[in-house]
């Protein structure tokens, strides 16, 4: 196994357009030859304690590819922690390949090892292209891991806490829109039915919601449509007369396009970084849509894997992960109080939490 270090002085890892936002503390890359392993771990901050994040294994078309995404993702962790009151930094890791294809036992234990290299300054968990069944191969190379299956001593499939986080936060986000909480009748698009996407639609139908959907993955979409017969699949939900959009796949989705074009009113999803840039924010509150911060919405899966570490019960994780909605409006609420954007508030919060832990 060859690991290289890289740390925070390199000018990548600097962000000049986000004052409040301090630069990455350390970025590791991993080949192991033996295994086809080729994975980055980047740890954005550790002020409020071990960075923890998900493993995202995925087909990257470049090695540049998994690093921007690996650094935009630790950076979120930090905030998601920090915005959820947890005692967590941030921190995120990529394995580059097709998880149907490249992923095998010994390169998930080498992998294990080589997180083990960071001596808990970083805990993996599960994320898009692994699974707890996976985390349990991981901890055979580390302790320093979450989210494994219960009968391995972990809390299982972070999935349905996320989708949890995300309609919790919905739920604040309709209530501030439209002045109750109440989806029945509400149309929602939800983007990407995976392992959160899939969740999340349950609680929809059992809230009363229409629910579109949309997924690239062709086993996926034929799950969807026989767990969910009630629900309609289409090619594309952002273009669709919806109340709510949930971008629950991939990033970026939520283009300047999207935002001046879209029906819905709010944007609430399980995906991280979804403003392509941070335009679009302005032109969704130009036009009075509210948008739910993404590293509020989805922080229930870092809730259980904190609340794992932690020894709390399913009941515990789940009321912390439920009190996402109470965080959600209060940001919504500074917002519109002090006549700035929802990621303005969010962003503000956060950077009183890091300021003070630092001070002390």
């Amino acid at each position: 196994m060859t690991v290289a270090d890289h740390r925070s002085e390199l000018s990548v890892f600097s962000h000049p357009d986000m004052t409040i936002d301090p630069p990455h503390e350390q970025i590791v890359f991993c080949r192991d030859a033996a295994t086809g392993l080729r994975a980055i771990i980047a740890i954005h901050s550790t002020t409020l304690g071990p960075s923890l994040g998900g493993t995202r294994f995925y087909p990257y078309a470049s090695e540049s590819d998994a690093l921007g995404d690996v650094l935009r993702l630790s950076r979120g962790m930090t905030f998601k922690s920090a915005a959820a009151g947890l005692d967590l930094g941030g921190g995120k890791a990529v394995i580059i390949g097709d998880p149907a294809v490249d992923k095998t036992p010994d390169l998930l234990r080498a992998y294990g090892r080589f997180v083990d290299t960071l001596g808990g300054r970083y805990i993996t968990a599960g994320d898009v292209g692994t699974t707890s069944d996976d985390m349990d191969v991981i901890g055979e190379g580390t302790q320093f891991v979450a989210s494994k299956t219960a009968a391995n001593g972990g809390s299982g499939d972070t999935a349905p806490m996320t989708a949890l986080g995300v309609f919790s936060s919905l739920l604040a986000a309709a209530a501030h829109r439209w002045g109750s909480a109440d989806l029945a009748g509400r149309t929602v698009g939800v983007e990407g039915v995976g392992k959160v996407g899939s969740q999340l639609v349950d609680l929809l139908l059992a809230a009363g919601a229409t629910v579109i959907a949309a997924e690239r993955n062709p086993a996926a979409r034929d799950a969807f449509a026989a767990r969910f017969p009630q629900a309609r699949l289409a090619d594309d939900v952002r273009s669709a007369q919806v109340d709510v959009y949930a971008p629950c796949a991939m990033g970026g989705t939520v283009t300047p396009d999207l935002a001046r074009e879209t029906t819905a009113t709010v944007v609430c999803g399980a995906a991280n970084n979804q403003l392509s840039s941070p335009e679009v924010e302005r032109i969704l509150g130009g036009r009075g849509i509210v948008w739910a911060p993404d590293y509020i919405a989805n922080a229930g899966g870092v809730i259980q894997a904190f609340g794992e570490q932690r020894d709390w019960t399913h009941d515990q994780m789940r009321t912390k992960v439920e009190a996402l909605r109470e965080r959600t409006a209060h940001v919504l609420d500074t917002a519109a109080a002090k006549s700035i954007t929802a990621g303005d508030a969010a962003r503000l919060i956060v950077a009183e939490r890091l300021s003070r832990a630092e001070r002390d």
